[in-house]
């Protein structure tokens, strides 16, 4: 894949997700103002948690890093990949399904062992009940991320990118009619999660069906593919754990403070989105990419895919970086400042964004990183880097919250997260140039960085100036619709003086996506 077809691709998946999370925001804006920080939404949050830590256990994270990589080179050697793709579906679901069996029986001890702070409170209670709901919506939405590799490894974005629309339409639309009927919102939120995974894995096998793809259920076989993939995905899953412990040992200090896991939820979302539009679409179109250019041999081609995808990452999340630490009580009031939702959790939920903001680069630039390793079917030094980055976050949380509280937690995921980055970084070193950014990239990191620290400080001027607007409801909208439209603006300017970017490649990879 040449660069400027690299960069449409990015350009489809960043702009199916951007909608996604657009529509993932309207969510939570709505469950914000509906159900509020409290304790129903601290339960709903926990147990939606738990299919969403076993999905990127199994699935996105796990499986996937060892599945797409194998399925790419069937597909380039045409070795039968339908075959190899059916066969791992059919052990997926057999896992999965004795998972979700498990999941419904012990949900109590489930949840004590994810949010135990809820323990002796109404919280407790409904977080089992909701969970028992929601837990198989993994089974789904694991199959339709597996046959989501199969379309990204077939060069085919587009279905895939898209289902992730599907919830967070599904969700709203369901919150809205409770709402409006004046039924129970919590209730319409939990029972519509399982049958958006169901919508999902069909927008996806039909997208597969026409793709040419015929991935099917067939008995599942404990032959040497599914041998060879299963020792792969093991330290990957076992990698994948390890983030979600952060995730859970973050959520275990929160728990332990009122309306925290609310404030953290809230703040994940909005950091959520950049990370989600850039690094998520970065490591689902370069990861099926480079299996291919090593095993042609093309070191070149892949280094500078590589290059390009770091470049074009840092183009887009740095000055999103910046703007999350340099204006997020803008950003809350608007988005959620409503309802149940008010001016205290406002300013909670603003530090944790800022902190996030500093992490937002190093969670990017994992994704960019990982597929080096995953593309040469390296599972195990990513689960070690990973374990490292496990200590670092719990020694951090765990040890700062009796003394700073509950923002013990985002402090901790931001250091964890550039801890990882750095051992990334030293572990491609032996694999030698190929594994580097090039010298375009590094000629253009600082100007990107330098264009982005002065697009804050417009924005923060800007924030001064325009400040009144945002205490007044019929007017906080437009006046954050400026403040961001001043922000790109002022980084587009400074970005061309700079020479951060090159306005000319990015036409032409418009034109021809």
């Amino acid at each position: 894949m040449k660069p400027l077809r690299l960069f449409s691709a990015m350009l489809t998946v960043a702009g199916w997700t951007m909608l996604s999370r657009i529509l993932g925001f309207v969510r939570d804006v709505l469950i914000a103002g509906l159900l509020g920080p409290g304790p129903l939404m601290d339960a709903f949050v926990a147990a939606f948690r738990l299919p969403n830590m076993f999905r990127r256990f199994f699935a996105e994270g796990a499986f996937n890093a060892a599945f797409v990589p194998m399925f790419s080179k069937r597909l380039e050697a045409k070795e039968d990949p339908d075959g190899f793709a059916s066969l791992a579906l059919s052990g997926l679901a057999f896992v999965l399904l004795i998972l979700t069996g498990l999941a419904m029986v012990f949900m109590p001890a489930l949840v004590w062992a994810t949010a135990e702070g809820f323990a002796g409170d109404q919280r407790f209670d409904m977080t089992v009940d909701f969970g028992r709901v929601v837990f198989p919506y993994i089974l789904f939405i694991s199959l339709a991320a597996l046959l989501s590799g199969v379309l990204n490894a077939s060069g085919r974005f587009t279905a895939a990118a898209a289902a992730p629309v599907i919830l967070n339409v599904m969700l709203c639309t369901a919150m809205g009619y409770a709402a409006w009927t004046g039924g129970a919102v919590a209730q319409a939120l939990v029972w519509t999660i399982p049958f958006a995974g169901v919508a999902q894995l069909a927008l996806v096998w039909t997208a597969a069906r026409r793709a040419g793809h015929r991935v099917r259920p067939v008995r599942p076989r404990w032959t040497p593919e599914m041998r060879r993939l299963v020792r792969i995905a093991i330290p990957a899953a076992m990698a994948g754990g390890v983030m979600q412990i952060n995730l859970l040992v973050g959520q275990q200090v929160a728990s332990n403070f009122d309306s925290a896991v609310s404030w953290l939820y809230a703040a994940d979302r909005l950091y959520q989105l950049p990370l989600g539009v850039v690094g998520i679409a970065v490591g689902i179109v370069l990861l099926p990419d480079l299996s291919r250019r090593l095993k042609a041999e093309d070191d070149t081609g892949a280094r500078a895919a590589l290059s390009r995808a770091g470049e074009i990452s840092l183009a887009l999340t740095l000055p999103a970086a910046v703007a999350l630490m340099v204006i997020p009580i803008p950003l809350i009031t608007v988005l959620f400042e409503r309802g149940a939702f008010g001016a205290d959790d406002t300013a909670a939920t603003a530090l944790a964004v800022a902190i996030y903001g500093l992490g937002l680069p190093a969670f990017v630039l994992q994704k960019v990183l990982q597929p080096i390793y995953f593309a040469r079917e390296d599972t195990t030094r990513p689960f070690h880097f990973a374990v490292v980055a496990m200590v670092v976050n719990a020694a951090v949380a765990i040890g700062l919250a009796p003394f700073i509280g509950w923002i013990a937690a985002a402090i901790a995921t931001t250091l964890a997260g550039w801890a990882m980055v750095w051992l990334l970084l030293r572990g491609v070193r032996p694999l030698g140039d190929v594994a580097r950014f090039d010298a375009r990239f590094r000629r253009r990191a600082w100007r990107i960085a330098v264009a982005s620290l002065l697009m804050g400080v417009v924005l923060w001027g800007g924030m001064v100036a325009i400040g009144p607007a945002f205490g007044l409801a019929g007017w906080r909208w437009l006046a954050l619709v400026a403040l961001v439209a001043l922000g790109m603006v002022s980084y587009g300017l400074f970005g061309r003086m700079l020479g951060a970017f090159d306005r000319g490649a990015l036409r032409q990879a418009f034109r021809r996506g």
